[in-house]
């Protein structure tokens, strides 16, 4: 009887094809969904031209850049990457720094988070949640030895991510804010950080959260709308009641594919923050449960690949396999909690499907990163040179 070795697994095919078809997947529907919930605001919208199909359109070209950036990034060695780490990040200082300059920033409902370019805007903060996955994980392979050290290990990390913070709190967007601290957090933890220093680490965050919460009004604001949001429903709670309605509406199989009430110019931001409740009015509870699977698997593709790569020895690969993977998962989990009511409204995208161009091309070429660490794995199994 002939047994099948993990190495004859791993090799089995040039790349993985169940990260690459739920990536597919997700994009593609995200597509769908991202017309259906924007027709009525785009025909709305003299901006648009009042044509239903614009959303669409520029969702599409979204994509087929995203695609051509992730073709690029799959070239590129990890080596290559880690190599670039410090510099990327260096790259997205300066954007965040930018952004926030009068002229150069544009600012939208009180948030300076984008620069204008000719024919889009680019959203720095997204492709900084790459670069600094990036930058940790290089920082933590080089600073391996001090893990252990408060002052050699830790301290310069914490001071760079303060910095990082205090550029997007300044946008504000505390949401990013949000995702590249679990990304670092984790990425640190898995590095071999101490456990003392983790725990204060933690703490720390939890505490200085808290007072970013409670110092700023409309932050306080969302807190408060978030815990009762029937009790304003048509001020504080606005957006969340009517996110709840979408999910009461769809109950099991939804109630039918363009078929939302929602999206008629009652639940803003229908087509980005809020996709998800019409994906819940659109297709039930069965539409929202695919989509919950699908980042579920790409998730435990991630960690699968991180795994692989350890074996390996390549340690930069593998934390940053885990950190994309702990960015995706978090940013999902965000945006599907405040959704569902769960969690607090905060300005995130439901990574792969909601509409916004810098989101789109920095989760496809993190998907090729991610496939990158994956095929050198299976190239390293086979005895062939990466």
């Amino acid at each position: 009887m002939y047994v099948v070795s993990r190495k004859d697994r791993i090799v089995a095919t040039a790349y993985d094809e169940g990260l690459l078809w739920a990536s597919l997947l997700l994009l593609g529907f995200g597509l769908v969904m991202v017309y259906s919930a924007s027709i009525a605001m785009a025909e709305a919208d003299k901006m648009t031209g009042h044509q239903s199909t614009y959303f669409l359109i520029r969702h599409a070209l979204y994509l087929g850049i995203g695609g051509m950036a992730a073709l690029a990034a799959f070239q590129v060695p990890t080596k290559v990457w880690q190599q670039g780490a410090p510099y990327l990040f260096l790259i997205g200082l300066a954007l965040l720094v930018l952004v926030l300059i009068p002229g150069i920033g544009r600012e939208v409902n009180g948030s300076r988070r984008w620069i204008p370019l000719v024919v889009a805007t680019l959203q720095p903060s997204e492709f900084m949640k790459l670069f600094a996955a990036m930058y940790v994980a290089d920082y933590t392979v080089r600073k391996a030895a001090y893990m252990s050290s408060f002052t050699k290990g830790f301290m310069p990390m914490l001071g760079v991510m303060l910095l990082v913070g205090g550029l997007l709190l300044r946008e504000p967007d505390f949401g990013a804010f949000a995702v590249i601290a679990s990304v670092a957090i984790s990425i640190l933890w898995l590095g071999g950080i101490n456990v003392r220093i983790f725990i204060g680490l933690l703490a720390m965050l939890v505490v200085g959260f808290i007072l970013l919460i409670w110092s700023s009004p409309y932050r306080l604001q969302r807190i408060t709308g978030f815990m009762d949001p029937w009790a304003d429903p048509f001020g504080k709670g606005y957006q969340l009641s009517h996110a709840l309605i979408a999910f009461g509406r769809g109950e099991w199989l939804g109630v039918g594919l363009g078929a939302s009430v929602e999206k008629l110019l009652y639940l803003p931001e229908a087509h980005t923050d809020f996709l998800l409740a019409v994906i819940a009015e659109e297709l039930g509870f069965v539409g929202v449960l695919a989509v919950v699977l699908m980042f579920a698997w790409i998730i435990v593709r991630a960690f699968s690949i991180a795994k692989e790569a350890i074996l390996n020895d390549r340690h930069f690969s593998a934390l940053l396999a885990q950190g994309i993977g702990v960015w995706l998962g978090v940013q999902a989990t965000i945006n599907i909690g405040v959704n569902m009511g769960l969690l607090p409204t905060k300005g995130l995208t439901l990574p792969l499907l909601s509409f916004g161009g810098s989101g789109i091309v920095a989760n496809c070429v993190a998907l090729a990163v991610l496939m990158r660490v994956d095929w050198e794995n299976r190239r390293i199994a086979k005895g062939m040179p990466i």
